[in-house]
């Protein structure tokens, strides 16, 4: 049986979430196929500092998510502080002050669950490091959507509660090392 193509990938990380990433973003070569939505717990009275830092290991494009832009492939879009970021189902981009989810506004849960809303088979939901369980729920919706599901290797992970979380709700998720994420990542957006 043919799978549906991937159509986007998201991305949520915690505690730990700029190594990780620094694993993972870098990777993608320029001309990648796919949008990159991204969710970083950021405290709200923080300047989110994670667009330039990227932007200067990244090939690709690097971005705050701004509200009813479209998700454009070769784009990692990251998610402003304080700010929910959703998928529409025409694949614009959405920004909302909803209460926090799990204590964190952006929600990884409340960016999987749209996006698997949006996309359904052709969303990869990627869960990182973290100390809570946000993106376990959402991750759960990608594959209950037919999407794929990724979670960072809890044995290499800098905090291991939100890697264990997304594992327990999704047992069959893949479960990778960050090199191999990066890899996997990579030759999807590559194969577009």
């Amino acid at each position: 049986m043919n799978r549906a193509p991937v159509r986007a990938v998201a991305i949520g990380a915690s505690a730990g979430a700029v190594q990780a990433l620094q694993a993972i973003l870098p990777a993608m070569a320029a001309g990648y196929g796919l949008p990159v939505l991204v969710v970083v717990h950021v405290p709200p009275d923080r300047a989110n500092m994670l667009v330039p830092l990227f932007q200067a290991r990244c090939a690709i494009t690097v971005k705050e998510a701004e509200d009813k832009e479209p998700a454009l492939p070769g784009v990692i879009y990251f998610a402003p502080s304080d700010y929910h970021l959703l998928v529409e189902p025409d694949e614009s981009l959405a920004l909302s002050v909803d209460e926090p989810v799990n204590y964190s506004r952006p929600s990884i849960d409340v960016l999987f669950e749209s996006a698997a809303d949006t996309y359904g088979a052709g969303l990869v939901g990627v869960v990182l490091t973290g100390a809570n369980h946000d993106g376990a729920a959402g991750l759960r919706a990608i594959i209950d959507a037919g999407g794929l599901a990724v979670v960072e290797d809890p044995g290499g992970a800098y905090a291991t509660a939100m890697p264990l979380a997304a594992i327990k709700a999704c047992p069959s998720a893949r479960v990778m090392t960050l090199d191999a994420i990066a890899s996997y990542l990579s030759n999807l957006g590559a194969a577009q």
